[in-house]
């Protein structure tokens, strides 16, 4: 497996973040659709703790590749002033 760049983990942590913005965007437009009735308020909750479970997944994610990323440029640095 070759190691991705650096601006390539910071484009996925980018990407993350953005997919995270779109499931709050989908899940608050749908909530705002649905009619006040039992039924409805019954599934915007499950609808709203489904979309935090999915953010909290992407958010996990997103610090994995942001430390992934923060441990290569150390190990940039540290090779460049080992070479000057």
């Amino acid at each position: 497996m070759q190691t991705p760049t650096t601006a390539e983990l910071r484009t996925a942590i980018q990407v993350l973040k953005k997919l995270g913005e779109r499931f709050n965007e989908h899940a608050a437009h749908s909530i705002t659709e649905l009619p006040h009735t039992q039924l409805g308020d019954n599934y915007a909750m499950h609808l709203e703790a489904r979309t935090i479970k999915q953010t909290s997944h992407i958010e996990t994610v997103a610090m994995q590749l942001q430390n992934w990323r923060d441990e290569l440029l150390q190990q940039q640095n540290q090779s460049i002033s080992h070479h000057v």
